[in-house]
């Protein structure tokens, strides 16, 4: 192998194991281009440096934006800094001595030559020797001392007067004789201000050389000829893993953060109510804290009032700062899709590149396919996972870090006030004065991006631990509240899933819940009209209630139950509820309320700072019973309670009224005694309303038997095998349950309707059969009542677990033996023998929940 080709290997080889260190964290950037640039030399670093780094676009995209900025910068401004000086000081010697020989070597160099570093110094010194033999009267250190003084002039009129020619500045110093002649002279004070300015100059250019290199991550940069990017911001308010905005990075060029405002498009179609008043006011607050992040890195964020429509502004924005490049994160609603494939489109066709990242969900909604799974259990997130899993999409890739700045424009686009938005706008009374309702939503939340940080750190320090086993607790802070931050994008769903996989304790069940965000919003792509129309047919002819009173009540939490109420006021109070609590208020409202479920998801789109389009219509579908899912259970609002908040704090918290009540009796105050009431100050109807519902068995047969009659009279929708609904299936699922393509789609459309069985709850199966039969007698009856009383079971007073987990895992192995046992005796098959050594019950005791312990030996007479 040739000497100099084995110097070339040994000096890759050595720039290789230096970005290792640099991946390590033990090497900067800057040294490490400055190590490249000395083993490798200039015309070897601008040929082979982006080649080297190339692995590193997809393992490390920020270490590779800021190499990538390090060599743009090194290789056009530096160099051409350097070039232009050296132009500089051989015009002036040109115009000192009046050589021509001197004046057609420069000429043939322009500072828009892409001359290296290296060629351009050779040149300089070749210049300085030949004018040093051709003046002999000058003695070396003249010389030295009149070209420094000549680089500190060029240098103090490029920095005086930026927008200054070369050519003028050259002009000038040569203009100015009695300085050189005082230089010539001796002149020990301008000696002096010359050798102080030299090591200021030089540290000076580390410095810039230095912000050079990280311009991707912070260097804001002069106003330059290269058109800007647009940068659109809608539900993704975050500096962190922020996909576009690392893609605008990328471009190389000024980058402009704009918000477009557009209501219309933004409420969607039908009854939808997608951003509510709770919502607007996240949404303003959010705007805020993330223009003051903008502004921490050098820039800000322009807002704007869609002037017809977002593509309209956009076009205009185009037209007004020359933008050739837009760049967004892809929202997944269906007519924001149509939206955005919309403007894709158009700016395409107007020459103007226009990307939609994904970032919002875990998966591409549009990209789940149900190809060799099938269809079987389609509504589960169990299904949903395992789609997942048989078509994985691509790789979820690490969380991108924050950019320390943004470059900016030359000229920014005129833009509006926040304020006049109206996304904060409340109302008035008559007498002029203002309502604020949002006092406490603003007393609740931190709506900045840190604190989204700050809370998701707190719960994976705590709450995360006990979020397995209750998350369900209603006066305990066992939930991660981060659905907010979550839903305007200030949490990225990638950040929250690699954090929560970090964290020492792993609950796979707060990891599935980013499943079941994913399959909503899945749900919502292959249904456009989930908010508002059921998707099994016959449960749009249910009997539902039109008491308007009811649907105040439930409202104002003034329903006379105190569990419902506690949780509807502190929705109203804060715009939030843990997911249990959603799940106690919609069954009051549907299973015994008899108010059909849009009146719940309107209710909630309108009031809860955390309102999904997507998940809202999945639940209230599934909680109405007409979802591709059914809950198989009803929460109690008065048993259940037991389970949530046992001694009654979350209900004194919210119903203050209550407080005094005891821990048996705060649920339930109408068994209250009334010199109990007295004592407490309670009075019904003044100071805490009277129960809307007085009988809620009775309440709840009637809407069991309104199910069995529709499913009756629409038999067509029932399967005569398995008893389970029909749901008409989209094409999209069609097709791909027929393994036909996408372009075969067509077929699918014609002729008649594709019904398949979804899952359906096993009491309505039985109920069909009798429909006049009561819900007690049911033996799939779905209403869960909860842990009754913590004192009724003797073996956790035996063993000492009156903890939360032990009542939950005995109520549901209670519960498992119950549905067991009905079933055998359905199926006429004989009882099992009952296990040795366990709890049974006393035969003596009075209340039928009394058990005892297994093996202990106990005399009865």
């Amino acid at each position: 192998m040739p000497p100099s080709a084995a110097a070339d290997d040994e000096s890759k080889a050595l720039v290789r194991k230096t970005l290792r260190e640099v991946l390590v964290g033990r090497e900067d950037p800057e040294g490490f281009f400055a190590m490249c640039v000395s083993a490798l030399g200039n015309q070897e670093t601008r040929s082979q440096f982006m080649s080297l780094i190339q692995p590193l676009s997809t393992a490390n995209r920020s270490l590779h934006s800021t190499l990538t900025s390090i060599y743009k910068k090194y290789f056009s401004e530096t160099e051409d800094d350097e070039l232009e000086l050296a132009l500089a000081l051989s015009l002036l010697e040109m115009k000192d001595h009046q050589l021509s020989t001197t004046s057609q070597d420069f000429r043939i160099q322009q500072p828009g030559d892409r001359l290296n570093q290296s060629s351009s110094l050779q040149l300089t010194s070749g210049n300085r020797r030949k004018n040093s033999s051709e003046n002999s009267s000058t003695t070396p250190q003249t010389t030295k001392e009149t070209e420094l003084q000549k680089i500190t002039h060029v240098e103090k009129c490029k920095k005086e007067t930026p927008g200054t020619s070369l050519t003028v500045c050259v002009s000038r110093l040569s203009g100015s004789s009695s300085k050189q002649d005082r230089v010539k002279e001796g002149d020990q004070k301008i000696d002096d201000n010359d050798q102080s300015e030299k090591p200021k100059r030089s540290k000076n250019r580390r410095h810039r050389r230095k912000g050079a290199g990280q311009q991707v991550v912070g260097l804001t940069c002069s106003p330059s000829a290269q058109p800007p990017v647009l940068l659109w911001f809608r539900r993704d308010l975050r500096l962190g893993d922020n996909p576009a905005l690392i893609g605008s990075l990328e471009v190389g060029a000024p980058v402009i953060p704009v918000f477009i405002w557009s209501p219309e498009e933004e409420e969607g179609p039908g009854i939808t109510v997608a951003v509510g008043g709770a919502c607007k006011y996240w949404l303003h607050q959010a705007l805020s804290c993330f223009s003051s992040s903008l502004e921490r890195i050098g820039s800000h964020l322009v807002y704007l009032q869609a002037n017809g429509s977002s593509l309209h502004t956009i076009k205009e924005l185009v037209e007004q700062t020359g933008a050739r490049t837009v760049l967004a994160n892809a929202l997944y609603e269906p007519w924001l899709k149509e939206r955005d494939d919309m403007v894709v489109s158009a700016l395409q066709k107007d020459g103007v590149e226009c990307r939609m990242f994904h970032s919002y969900c875990v998966r591409d909604p549009y990209s789940i396919s149900t190809e060799g799974v099938g269809l079987r259990g389609i509504g589960s997130v169990s299904h949903f996972m395992s789609c997942c899993r048989q078509n994985p999409g691509s790789g979820l890739g690490v969380p991108l870090d924050r950019p320390a700045s943004l470059p900016t424009p030359a000229h920014w686009p005129q833009g509006v006030s926040l304020d006049s938005l109206g996304l904060a706008r409340m109302p008035r009374r008559r007498d002029g004065t203002v309502i604020d309702w949002a006092t406490n939503i603003r007393k609740s939340w931190d709506f900045s991006e840190d604190g989204a940080c700050a809370r998701l750190e707190a719960f994976l320090n705590d709450g995360v631990y006990r979020y397995e086993k209750e998350s369900g607790r209603a006066d305990e802070p066992n939930t991660s509240c981060l659905s907010p931050y979550l839903h305007f994008g200030q949490l990225s769903p990638r950040w929250l899933l690699w954090d929560a996989k970090g964290a020492r304790c792993r609950p796979p069940k707060f990891q599935r819940k980013l499943g079941w965000r994913d399959l909503a919003y899945w749900q919502l792509t292959l249904f456009p009209d989930l908010p508002w129309e059921s998707l099994r047919p016959p449960y749009k002819a249910l009997r539902w209630s039109s008491d308007r009173s009811h649907l105040k009540a439930w409202q104002r939490g003034q329903t006379g139950y105190p569990l419902v109420d506690a949780a509807m006021r502190q929705l109203w109070l804060t715009g939030w509820m843990n997911n249990y609590m959603r799940h106690v208020v919609a069954s009051f409202l549907i299973a015994y309320l008899y108010l059909p479920w849009q009146e719940g998801y309107r209710w909630f789109q309108d009031t809860l700072v955390d309102a999904d389009v997507a998940i809202d219509a999945m639940m209230w579908q599934n909680g109405g019973m007409c979802g591709l899912d059914h809950w198989n259970f009803v929460m109690h609002p008065v048993d259940a309670a037991m389970t949530c908040d046992p001694y009654g704090s979350y209900v004194r918290k919210w119903c203050p009224e209550l407080a005094n009540l005891p821990d048996e009796l705060i649920h339930k105050p109408w068994k209250c005694p009334p010199s109990m009431l007295r004592r407490a100050g309670v009075v019904f109807g003044q100071t805490y309303p009277e129960r809307i519902v007085t009988d809620l068995e009775e309440r709840r047969n009637h809407s069991l038997q309104d199910v069995a009659l529709v499913r009756k009279e629409y038999r067509q929708y029932v399967d005569k095998r398995s008893g389970c609904d029909l749901v008409p299936l989209p094409p999209r699922l069609v097709s791909e349950a027929l393994g036909l393509s996408h372009m075969d789609g067509g077929v699918v459309t014609e002729g008649k309707q594709f019904l398949f069985p979804v899952i359906t709850r096993m009491e309505f199966k039985h109920q069909l059969e009798d429909p006049d039969a009561d819900a007690a007698s049911n033996p799939y009856n779905a209403v869960l009542k909860g842990y009754v009383s913590r004192k009724r079971d003797e073996t956790i007073a035996f063993l000492n677990e009156k903890d939360f987990t032990a009542s939950v895992m005995n109520e549901g192995v209670q519960r498992k033996e119950r549905l067991e046992s009905n079933y055998r005796r359905i199926e006429g098959l004989p009882r099992p023998p009952a296990p040795q050594g366990r709890a049974r019950r006393t035969p003596t005791a009075k209340d039928r929940f009394s058990i005892v312990p297994g093996g202990a030996v106990f005399s009865h007479r």
